[in-house]
């Protein structure tokens, strides 16, 4: 468990530096394209920083009411489901989040909020009916992993990034299409031509690279809440048998988005096929993650 929590650590950080990368490779060629320096990349940043704050403070409330969730709900409204976010909570040494019930018939939950002291746990009814109490305390601990992990911080920076790189994607491609400020010279006289094509593929392609680069991060932190969750129940085989619930029922969740889809445990849209799942899905297959819950019980 331990050697899996580290390794996904690992991954994300090098992810976030490959995420860096992009973003001051960019800079630097709309910089040698154009002639006006880094003011675009101000004006991105500004817009940036504004979409992260709000995302920062509001982005909780408006996920839980895009998902339908309702609550806070109260220890006599589901005390079973109570006791056990708050034993999870004691154990984990963390302060116990409010928590939240979806009217859906689907096996899903999510966590969100900025830090452990303003996070809110969401659970649907069929969770809450269709799992035994070991597979629910697996789900619960996973979603109180991701809250300890500061996984719904890092999301939102990993999502404001990727606006960042489109917004400075287009401007570039627009000012170079358009023209600018010396931006014709600059290109036949600044660059050597195939670091010019090099770099223009780079602006057209950066948007669908950040992306992908986001998909990765994703999966990189379910697995280490997954692992994160069984070190807190010290009983990984709740966790995958609860998985293996959501992937036989492949049942979507009636008020699935793609801005929120990130932040629940199962793709809240059902499966999809298998390739597509594994490079264009915000969450590993789900058989992979039984696999390694289950060799961390070994």
């Amino acid at each position: 468990m331990y050697t899996e929590i580290t390794s996904n650590k690992r991954r994300t950080a090098l992810l976030m530096f490959i995420f860096v990368a992009v973003i001051l490779g960019l800079g630097w060629l709309i910089g040698e394209f154009t002639g006006y320096g880094y003011s675009g990349l101000v004006w991105a940043a500004v817009i940036s920083i504004g979409m992260a704050l709000f995302s920062y403070y509001k982005g909780d409330k408006v996920a839980l009411m895009v998902s339908g969730a309702r609550g806070p709900i109260k220890k006599d409204d589901s005390p079973s489901l109570w006791r056990i976010v708050e034993n999870l909570s004691i154990t984990n040494g963390q302060p116990m989040p409010k928590l939240y019930l979806i009217n859906d018939p689907a096996i899903n939950a999510f966590a969100t909020g900025r830090d452990p002291r303003h996070a809110s746990v969401a659970v649907t009814q069929g969770a809450v009916d269709k799992l035994e109490n070991e597979e629910l305390e697996g789900v619960l601990a996973h979603e109180l992993s991701h809250v300890k992990n500061y996984d719904i911080r890092l999301m939102t920076v990993v999502v404001i990034l990727v606006g960042m790189i489109a917004l400075i994607s287009n401007w570039a491609l627009r000012f170079h299409l358009f023209g600018g400020r010396r931006g014709n010279d600059r290109d036949r006289g600044g660059l050597h031509p195939a670091l010019f094509i090099a770099g223009f593929v780079l602006i057209l392609l950066a948007p669908l690279i950040a992306e992908l680069i986001k998909l990765a991060v994703s999966r990189r932190r379910e697995y280490l809440a997954d692992a994160s969750g069984a070190l807190l129940t010290r009983f990984p085989e709740g966790l995958a048998r609860a998985l293996e619930k959501i992937a036989a029922e492949n049942r979507p969740l009636a008020k699935a988005t793609e801005a929120t889809a990130h932040l629940y445990i199962a793709n809240p849209f059902g499966g999809t096929r298998q390739w597509l799942t594994k490079y264009f899905s915000t969450h590993p297959p789900v058989q992979d993650r039984i696999k390694k819950l289950r060799e961390m019980g070994k």
